[in-house]
This record gives C-alpha cells, sequence and structure tokens, in this order.
C-alpha cells in the first residue's frame, strides 16, 4: 500500500482541521455493556490493533497535586475548570508552546497519571538516583552545548527519554500504533517513530550481556489483557534517572468505547524507595501516523552547535 507523503507545512495544517474534536467527560471508569466482547484476532488472541491516542490526557499532571489527596479523578467542578483551562489554551492565551502545536481530543478526568502511592506522588528517590538524573542531559534547556553528546537524545532524535515515557503524551505526537502477528505485537510511537516488537510465544529472554534503550520485552496474555514484561536496560536511555536495574510490567487492556488502558508498574530499588504505578487511557483515531522525519532533517542540533561556536568566539 502507498503512503501519501505531505511536507511539513500540509501535515501542520492537516492536523489543525483534525484537531477540533469536542471535549467530552470520561467517566472515572469505563463499563462494559452486557453484550460487548474484546474483539479477537483471525488466530484467537484479543486485538489491540490500530492507532491510538493519548492528547486526551495532555492535560492530567504525572503527579497529583496534593489537594486531590487520594482521589484518583476530579469532581464534576473541578472537570469544568479544566474544561475551560483547556478553551484557553486552545485560545492561545499565554501558552508555550503554542497552542497550534497542541493535539486535543476527549478531556480526561484523571487528577494524575501515578496511581500508586495513592496519593499520586512518586516515592523518594535514593541519593544514586538523584545523581543519575542530575547527570541526564535534559531536553530543551539553554547550554552549554560543546557537543552532540551534552544534548538529550530527544534533541539528537535517538529516543524520547526511554521506557515507559515514550507512551505517556508530550504536546504534540501522542500516538501509537499496534500492529499483531501469531507470536509478537509491535508498538510504534509517534514521536521519534521508535518501534517496539514484543514477543509473545515464550521465547528465553536475552542474556544479562545485552542491554538495550528499550530493554528487552516479553509478552504473555493473561485472559483478555497483554502483560509485558520488561528489563536489561541499558545506561543510556534512563527515564526519570533509571538504573540498568529497572524493570517495569506494563499491562494493555482492550475497553469498550474503542479505549485501551494502559498501566506500568516500575520497580528500580536503586532509583526509587518503592515500586509506583502510572496508568492512563489511549483512544482510538481513524487517521494513521504521520512520519517523523527528525533525524534526517535534524536542523536544531547543527543550529544550537553553530550558535554555541559563535558565542564562544564572542
Amino acid at each position: 500500500m502507498r503512503r501519501l507523503l505531505l511536507s511539513p507545512t500540509s501535515q501542520l495544517l492537516l492536523s489543525l482541521l483534525t484537531a477540533s474534536i469536542a471535549v467530552a467527560t470520561v467517566a472515572p471508569l469505563t463499563m462494559a455493556a452486557a453484550d460487548w466482547k474484546v474483539p479477537r484476532t483471525p488466530w484467537g488472541e484479543p486485538d489491540l490493533q490500530g492507532t491510538w491516542s493519548t492528547a486526551g490526557e495532555l492535560s492530567v499532571p504525572f503527579e497529583r497535586q496534593a489537594t486531590y489527596g487520594d482521589r484518583q479523578f476530579l469532581t464534576d467542578e473541578e472537570f469544568e475548570q479544566r474544561l475551560k483551562q483547556a478553551d484557553r489554551t486552545f485560545a492561545g492565551q499565554g501558552t508555550d508552546p503554542p497552542s497550534h502545536w497542541i493535539e486535543r481530543s476527549v478531556a480526561s478526568r484523571r487528577t494524575s497519571f501515578v496511581i500508586d502511592p495513592p496519593n499520586g506522588r512518586l516515592p523518594a528517590m535514593t541519593a544514586e538516583g538523584k545523581q543519575r538524573l542530575a547527570n541526564t542531559p535534559r531536553p530543551f534547556r539553554d547550554g552549554p552545548f560543546n557537543g552532540p553528546e551534552e544534548m538529550s537524545l530527544w534533541e539528537r532524535c535517538i529516543t524520547r527519554g526511554g521506557m515507559p515515557g515514550e507512551i505517556f503524551p508530550t504536546v504534540y505526537n501522542a500516538t501509537t500504533r499496534i500492529v499483531q502477528g501469531p507470536g509478537y505485537v509491535a508498538f510504534t510511537y509517534e514521536m521519534i517513530h521508535d518501534t517496539r516488537v514484543i514477543p509473545t510465544d515464550g521465547r528465553p529472554r536475552l542474556g544479562g550481556g545485552v542491554r538495550q534503550y528499550f530493554g528487552d520485552s516479553r509478552g504473555r496474555w493473561e485472559g483478555d489483557t497483554l502483560v509485558v514484561e520488561v528489563t536489561n536496560f541499558g545506561s543510556k536511555a534512563p527515564y526519570r534517572g533509571s538504573s540498568e536495574g529497572l524493570r517495569l510490567v506494563e499491562r494493555f487492556s482492550r475497553l469498550e468505547g474503542n479505549v485501551v488502558r494502559y498501566r506500568v508498574t516500575v520497580d528500580d530499588p536503586r532509583t526509587w524507595e518503592r515500586q509506583w504505578t502510572a496508568e492512563l487511557d489511549m483512544r482510538a483515531q481513524q487517521t494513521d501516523l504521520f512520519e517523523y522525519a527528525c533525524h534526517e532533517g535534524n536542523h536544531a542540533m547543527f543550529n544550537m552547535l553553530t550558535i554555541s561556536r559563535a558565542a564562544d568566539q564572542k
């Protein structure tokens, strides 16, 4: 099948035309109708395939504000305030980045992505984790830029920020494409266009000497839920200061209403004092992914390094 390739300007115009999806209330829990069943692939597994967007979760903070206590969802009044803030954002009132960069979708009632600990706050970091986080180049900082290695992996178009950060939304390009085949599930993330191919056929894990940006993923089906355990992370793409000992347990569940619910439990005793869990919903999209040609046209890195050298000479 041939894809229609659009210029960046055309892609932006198309995204603007499709971005005005009506904002609606999301119930805290998705209740399935009595006759609804999880769709299945021709070989009998739950069907997660499609393009799914987390744009509706853009207004959700990663950690919960203390005023909400242990509540995972907004009240009607609080949700109304969130909708008004979203309207102000899309009206371009003091937004940075500009409002036309931001995707819009069905708004979420979540008070935070973190759901465990119950207060929605990340556990305390260890001293080792704090040091590792401090030594990780932050994206879009002001410099100094003495070479590419001092810039973040995102700016270098290598990866956005390690797992599980790829799936959490950030401004735009909040879409994930899922493709399945017997024994495999593949995830392509629109931002940077990273792809994970996850075996589900019971094969053994990679040896401990093999380390990868996204770790080594092995999936299995527990009822209608895809459970993915991820180990064997390397040191070059730490997530929030994580170590090579990071272990993830991800769960993907297809819900009624064209929703895939994602839940991840993060376990890394070298970085956090206890494990923690985050959750979000991905909603079905009618369009496919656009090309994210980052590295091929990465003029920003060249320009920033050039400006830094000019500043040095000055």
